[in-house]
């Protein structure tokens, strides 16, 4: 089974912006139980993606190449709105590699960071412009944004509180 071990956490400030980002666009097919199934286009490629509910920082996570055209047929006619639009940076931080999203649409004003370990417990180098970690906040997760976007949340809610 491949296990996700992921921790997010809020962006402040632009020193990260040293690379070009790629468009991904992202919907869900079914979400349930902390079960997701999604698909997206990043950049040319099309993926679906199979996660479990969280436990802690970790999660199982499947992913499989589909074809580009099958992907954006989904994402039209198979996936409830909002669907998400963001650009992704990838940034290199220490031994890590770090992905950045920057959200669009209803999610617009939102950026989110993550870092992928090999264990939770893993050291890692964290980046000036990381801010508060938010990784255990449900409401961050992609699938939830698409349920409550982040044009709905409270000003508290948008601070990382």
């Amino acid at each position: 089974m491949a296990t996700e071990i992921e921790r997010k956490f809020l962006v402040r400030g632009d020193a990260w912006r040293t690379v070009k980002g790629v468009p991904y666009l992202q919907g869900y097919l079914a979400s349930a139980g902390g079960v997701t199934v999604r698909v997206r286009m990043a950049g040319p490629k099309g993926k679906l993606t199979i996660k479990g509910p969280s436990q802690g920082a970790s999660r199982a996570e499947f992913e499989y190449d589909i074809p580009a055209d099958e992907a954006q047929i989904m994402l039209k006619t198979l996936c409830k709105g909002p669907l998400i639009d963001k650009l992704r940076y990838t940034v290199q931080v220490g031994a890590h590699e770090w992905v950045i999203d920057e959200f669009f649409g209803d999610n617009a004003g939102l950026i989110v960071s993550e870092i992928e370990l090999e264990a939770e417990d893993e050291a890692f180098e964290l980046p000036s412009w990381a801010g508060a970690e938010v990784t255990h906040l449900k409401r961050y997760f992609n699938a939830r944004l698409v349920e409550r976007p982040f044009s709905a949340w409270t000003l508290e809610e948008q601070a990382g509180r």
